[in-house]
This record gives C-alpha cells, structure tokens and sequence, in this order.
C-alpha cells in the first residue's frame, strides 16, 4: 500500500494515538508495515518543512515592509507582523512534532527489525538483512540530523521576532519602527540561513524516501 492510499486509513487510525504500540498493531493487522508508515511521516515533514519554509518566507516580507512604514496606521502593522508570527510558531511547533513521529516509528521499526533477523537460520540472509538495516539506519541518521539542524534555526528567528512584535505592540510609534529596522539585517540573514538548511533537510528527505521505496 503506497502513502497516498494510506492517508485516508492513517487518518482513521489516528485516534489510537500516533505512538502506542496499539497504532502500529492496527496497521498492521490491515496490511500497512511500520516501514510504509516510516515512509508517510517522512513525507509528512518534508512537506510541512516545505511549508514552514514559506511561512517565514511570508513573515519576512511583512517584516522588511514594515520598516518601509512612513505613515499610516501602525496598529495594522502590528496585527499583520503579529499574524505572522503566530503562523510561524504553529509552523514551529508542527515541524517538531513531524520530527517526533518519525524518531518514534524509526525506534519501532528499527527494535522489529532487529529482533526479527535474529530469528533467522540460514546466515547469508541474516548477514543480508543486517546490512540492510545497517543501511537503513545511516540514512536516517543522517535525515533526522538534517532535519534536527533545520529546527534548531526556527527558535532563535521566533525569539527575534516576538521581541519586536511585541515591541511594536507597546509603542506604535517611530521608536518601534526604529527598532525593527535595527533588526532587519540579522532577520534576513536568518531566515536565509533557515531557508538554505529546510531545503537541504527536504533533500535529504527525498533521498530517503527514494531509499526505503526502492529495497
């Protein structure tokens, strides 16, 4: 069963919680391995990932527009720069979450595939399957790495940006224009160095899913 056939079945299944041991038993019992579900989560982070790197790509935007502020109403500067940073941190917060689910499902596949191969008599095809999984876990190794570097950029961007929308909030004046200005270099280089890091996390995404669909 490929990932897309899988959603409406995952979705179902959800509410048996997404890291019991009761989850993975159900999918199992209707045809779905912990390695298609491996597969699906990967993509799920690759594709919030995709998101998220758009979100801030947004954010930006509002940000570097509102230091070009010469007159108006600040308020709306306020709401729109405070929008999107709450749409950042939702972001945040799924890209998280997305990491989590495959450390979990990478544990419960990794432990099955372990204890099976020890099960085996004939010794080529445990030496084979020990390779593979040995493959296997490098290659993960090196995603959720990838990924995990990605996320550690998100934090100190959101932190920067709290700071000033708040800033903003309590002084809608010049002075608040002032301070984001102040800012604006560090968010660009930022937000570039966030954008460069997701993109090569989505890569390595990529690479693995092509891996796993392909033993």
């Amino acid at each position: 069963m490929n990932s897309k056939t899988m959603l409406p079945v995952l979705a179902l299944l959800f509410a048996l919680g997404a890291c019991s041991t009761m989850y993975y038993e159900g999918l199992e019992k209707i045809g779905i391995p912990k390695r298609d579900v491996m597969v699906y989560r990967v993509e799920q982070a690759r594709d919030t990932q995709e998101e998220t790197k758009e979100q801030f790509k947004s954010a930006l935007e509002q940000f570097t527009a509102a230091t070009h502020f010469t007159g108006g109403d600040l308020e709306a500067i306020y709401t729109k720069l405070n929008d999107e940073y709450e749409a950042s941190v939702s972001k945040a917060e799924e890209v998280r979450n997305r990491i989590e689910d495959i450390e979990d499902v990478s544990q419960a596949l990794f432990a099955e595939w372990e204890q099976e191969i020890s099960q085996y008599n004939n010794a080529n095809l445990k030496r084979s399957s020990q390779n593979k999984l040995n493959t296997t876990k490098t290659h993960y190794r090196q995603l959720i790495t990838s990924m995990k570097k990605a996320e550690s950029k998100i934090q100190p961007i959101l932190t920067v940006f709290r700071d000033q929308v708040m800033f903003l909030k309590h002084n809608l004046n010049a002075r608040a224009i002032a301070s984001l200005k102040s800012e604006l270099d560090t968010i660009q280089s930022d937000v570039s160095a966030l954008i460069a890091s997701m993109e090569d996390s989505i890569n390595e995404a990529n690479a693995f899913i092509d891996t796993m669909e392909n033993k």
